[in-house]
C-alpha cells in the first residue's frame, strides 16, 4: 500500500529486529556539545567507519513563562568511498521534539510511529525511489 492510505499501529509496545549481525558502537573520543559520539571500532578502515551522534536539547523557560520543546536527535552515518576516490557520508537523522507537558506515553507513541515509517512496507517505495504515491 502507498503512503496515501498507509497503515501504522497506534499504541505499539515494541518493534523487533530479526536477523543480521551485531555491531557494537563504542566511545571514540569525539566531543559533542550536549551529546555523545560513538563508532564501530570493529571497522578497521577509519575512512568508512560507521558512527552515531546522539544529542539532546532540554526544554528552556522563556521570559514569558513558557517552556520550549525538548529536542532529541540521533544521526547515523555510514561513509562510502566512491569510484572516483572521493568520500560521501550517507546518513539518516532521527529527531523528536516534545513539549514538557507531554506524557511519557505520548513521547513513546511518536517513537513507535516513526519506527514504523522506516520499516513498514507502505513506505518502502518512498525510501527506495522517493515515491510519494
Amino acid at each position: 500500500m502507498p503512503i496515501k492510505g498507509a497503515v501504522l499501529k497506534s499504541g505499539a509496545s515494541a518493534l523487533t529486529v530479526t536477523g543480521g549481525t551485531n555491531k557494537t558502537f563504542t566511545d571514540d573520543g569525539i566531543s559533542i556539545a550536549n551529546g555523545v559520539h560513538v563508532s564501530n571500532a570493529a571497522q578497521t578502515d577509519f575512512r568508512v567507519r560507521e558512527n552515531i551522534t546522539v544529542k539532546v536539547k532540554q526544554p528552556t523557560l522563556s521570559t514569558s513563562g513558557e517552556y520550549s520543546k525538548d529536542k532529541k536527535t540521533i544521526t547515523i552515518v555510514i561513509p562510502k568511498i566512491l569510484a572516483n576516490g572521493k568520500t560521501t557520508f550517507n546518513l539518516i537523522r532521527i529527531e523528536r521534539e516534545t513539549h514538557p507537558e507531554s506524557t511519557a506515553a505520548e513521547a513513546f507513541e511518536l517513537l513507535m510511529l516513526a519506527c514504523q515509517t522506516v520499516s513498514a512496507s507502505d513506505f518502502l517505495s518512498f525510501w527506495s525511489g522517493g515515491s510519494l504515491a
